[in-house]
């Protein structure tokens, strides 16, 4: 039995994937489209959900960044293999606050928050010991205190507007329901063949 909202329907099924064991069951896969009309896929973590979206951090000037800024419309999918289920999130992306991706940022381990700053996400870079050594020069930067968060990294809100469920059935013969935002903010359900 599906929830009316997909959101609680989500929070099911992503407990479920925790309960399972399954080794990062918030990792998400983040589709955009960026210049040339060139599609990219990358894995990000969710990190919450917020204001009835889904909540993601990265470097602002990062690729995937920069293809948000140009169009917002993203899709998110969680591959829940081993339970033979996926999600699948059609939404619009929106960089969250300074403040509350500061909030969260403040929240992350040291050494995340050293690696923020040190890397300049989707750059080249020479080699490896480059990036180390940058690394190493900013922990030292930051010995004392609080590491304030870089104002090139912040967090997205993809707000949802098509949200599928997918479970695996014997003989090919899934389940596919997929939850649509109508023009009254209400939830329409509708069961897809396989």
């Amino acid at each position: 039995m599906l929830d009316e909202s997909p959101l609680k329907q989500f929070e099911i099924w992503l407990e479920q994937a925790v309960q399972a064991g399954l080794k990062d069951p918030t990792a998400m896969v983040l589709a955009t489209v960026g210049e040339n009309d060139t599609p990219r896929q990358r894995i990000v973590l969710l990190k919450g959900m917020s204001q009835g979206g889904f909540v993601f951090y990265t470097n602002l000037d990062s690729d995937k960044a920069r293809a948000m800024a140009q169009r917002p419309q993203v899709s998110l999918h969680f591959p829940w293999n081993v339970l033979d289920r996926q999600v699948i999130i059609g939404g619009h992306a929106e960089k969250m606050t300074a403040t509350e991706s500061a909030a969260y940022f403040l929240t992350r381990p040291r050494e995340s928050q050293v690696a923020a700053w040190a890397s300049r996400q989707s750059r080249p870079v020479s080699a490896r010991a480059v990036l180390e050594q940058q690394f190493h020069g900013i922990r030292e930067k930051f010995a004392q205190g609080e590491i304030p968060m870089p104002d090139f990294w912040g967090g997205y809100r993809v707000t949802p507007q098509r949200i599928e469920f997918w479970q695996g059935r014997e003989h090919r013969l899934h389940d596919r329901f997929v939850y649509t935002l109508g023009s009254n903010a209400d939830w329409q359900i509708e069961q897809l063949q396989p």
